[in-house]
């Protein structure tokens, strides 16, 4: 089983770059948000206090986001492997990681600030089916109009300049010294993502040693 944490900040491209590698290689693409998700279908004891906590707009403490990490990995079935998203945010969950799992390889998205804030920007989500769309990347093929269900495209109430600039600098104030605290464990690979991200697939492939492993079909 091959065993990978992505890391990078929010419009680096993680969840495409994920996706590319799972759909190649029959990993499973794992997010926090997807666990959460799961932990609070499956009505667990800890599950009303995440769905307040997110339902609230607060952090749910890192104990528990470790606590639930812990749980959907040791639930994996899936000889192929895993690509975690969104774990670890900071130091803290970082040494988590350190202390129980067992990561081949963390692969950190670097891009820089300016690209991502104008990558954000552009993007629109349609308001009826929540299609996404860029306008600069993937735009729609009539302007403001959803390809899919006709709907009025909108951007997210979070995607402004001055909310992205916030996220932006906490991503760099807790998760740039998460990577260096398991850099001391693990091997750490680091990718220019700023040219996209069919630029950069063929280069973790290549590094990570992927391009060997038996493709699906």
């Amino acid at each position: 089983m091959r065993k990978f944490v992505i890391m990078g900040v929010q419009g680096s491209g993680k969840g495409t770059q994920s996706r590319m590698l799972c759909n190649t290689y029959g990993f499973k693409h794992i997010s926090t948000g997807d666990m959460f998700r799961e932990e609070i279908q499956s009505q667990s004891p800890i599950a009303e206090k995440i769905k307040n906590l997110i339902n609230q707009g607060n952090l749910v403490p890192d104990e528990i986001v470790s606590e639930v990490v812990r749980k959907g990995l040791s639930q994996l079935d899936d000889s192929k492997g895993f690509i975690l998203d969104g774990f670890p945010r900071n130091a803290a969950q970082a040494q988590f990681l350190i202390d129980n799992i067992d990561i081949d390889a963390v692969i950190v998205l670097e891009i820089p600030d300016q690209v991502v804030i104008e990558r954000i920007m552009s993007r629109r989500l349609c308001s009826e089916c929540k299609r996404d769309y860029n306008i600069d990347f993937r735009p729609p093929t009539v302007e403001g109009i959803c390809d899919d269900c006709g709907g009025k495209l909108i951007q997210r109430e979070d995607d402004y300049e001055e909310a992205v600039k916030k996220r932006i600098a906490d991503y760099h104030a807790s998760t740039s010294p998460a990577i260096e605290l398991l850099s001391t464990k693990y091997r750490v690979e680091r990718f220019d993502v700023t040219k996209g991200s069919k630029y950069a697939q063929p280069l973790i492939r290549e590094c990570l040693g992927l391009s060997e492993l038996e493709e699906v079909h």
